[in-house]
């Protein structure tokens, strides 16, 4: 059986994002007062008096930096929370922001939208059935209400034996 992982931001990407963000504009960090802010950096909502920062982000066009992809018209950016300061990260289980209707986004190894699916809950099921499409090589998880880009989940790599 295969479980499928939530990758945030990864460190390295936080660092940049935190010395100017995907639309060159500089971080502005802000006390969150009451917390609740989804934060793509470890993976969790804020808590009252946390210091973040709203911050653009482009997810497909770093993911196609690494692998060759083109994702064309496809590569965006959008607003996402993070720690203005370097956090520890996520804890390495479960499915993060699984507590409201998500959109299930599949991409091509080319960068293309595949299509997306409106899920009421995540949990692996949700994964599996977009990587049963042999040709999705990417998944997005996004926000409903808003669109935002929460996180994404890889294709599971083959395990030998």
């Amino acid at each position: 059986m295969t479980t499928y992982t939530a990758l945030p931001v990864p460190a390295s990407v936080l660092k940049e994002l935190r010395a100017a963000d995907d639309a060159g504009r500089q971080m502005v960090p802000l006390t969150d007062e009451e917390g609740g802010a989804p934060l793509r950096c470890c993976l969790r909502r804020s808590a009252p008096g946390e210091l973040i920062a709203l911050v653009s982000y482009a997810p497909l066009r770093r993911w196609a930096a690494e692998t060759g992809a083109e994702p064309g018209a496809y590569d965006e950016q959008g607003p996402v929370f993070i720690h203005a300061e370097e956090c520890a990260g996520p804890e390495p289980a479960g499915h993060p922001f699984a507590n409201a209707h998500r959109t299930v986004r599949r991409y091509s190894a080319e960068g293309r939208i595949l299509g997306g699916q409106l899920v009421a809950a995540l949990d692996d099921d949700a994964f599996r059935n977009a990587f049963d499409d042999p040709s999705v090589a990417l998944v997005h998880v996004r926000a409903v209400e808003y669109g935002c880009f929460l996180y994404e989940v890889r294709r599971p790599r083959a395990v030998s034996s």
